[in-house]
C-alpha cells in the first residue's frame, strides 16, 4: 500500500512540476526562433529523455511486441501535443498572459472533459465535485472580466 500511495503522490507532484516548467519554457522561448525549429529540438531532445527512461524501464517482451501492443491513443497522442505544443508557443507570442492563458486553457479543457469522464470512462461526480465545478465556470467568468 505505501508504495501505491508514494506513486499517487509523487506523480500528481511531477505532473504539477512538470506543468509549471512547460508554461514558463514556452513563454520564455524566443519569438524570432520558427517554432517548427523549436518544438523539433524538443522532441528530438524528448526522444533522448525517453531512450535513458528505458534503462529504469525495460520492455518485457521486447520492443516490436510492446509496439504491437498499442492502441490508436498513442498515435493520437502525437497530434494532440503538438497541438498544445503550438498552441502554446502561439498564445504566448500573440501576448496572452502566462497566469491567465495556462489557468484558461486548462480550465476549459477540464470542463470539457467533464462529459468524457462521465459518458465514456463512467466516472462518478459527488455534489462537491459539482460545485467545484461551478466554481472553475465563476473563476472563467472572473478571469475575463472587463478584458
Amino acid at each position: 500500500m505505501k508504495k501505491n500511495m508514494f506513486l499517487f503522490y509523487f506523480s500528481i507532484l511531477l505532473a504539477i512540476a512538470s506543468s509549471s516548467l512547460y508554461h514558463f519554457v514556452q513563454k520564455s522561448t524566443p519569438g524570432n526562433v520558427n517554432f517548427a525549429v523549436s518544438l523539433l529540438v524538443t522532441y528530438a531532445v524528448s526522444l533522448a529523455i525517453t531512450s535513458l527512461i528505458f534503462l529504469f524501464f525495460p520492455v518485457r517482451d521486447g520492443f516490436v511486441a510492446e509496439l504491437r501492443s498499442l492502441n490508436w491513443a498513442s498515435y493520437v497522442l502525437a497530434f494532440s501535443l503538438v497541438g498544445l505544443e503550438v498552441g502554446f508557443l502561439l498564445v504566448y507570442r500573440s501576448g496572452w498572459n502566462i497566469g491567465i492563458a495556462a489557468v484558461l486553457v486548462n480550465v476549459v479543457a477540464a470542463l470539457i472533459l467533464v462529459p468524457v469522464a462521465i459518458f465514456v470512462f463512467k466516472d462518478r461526480l459527488n455534489w462537491v465535485n459539482i460545485v467545484g465545478i461551478l466554481v472553475c465556470l465563476a473563476g472563467l467568468v472572473m478571469l475575463n472580466w472587463k478584458r
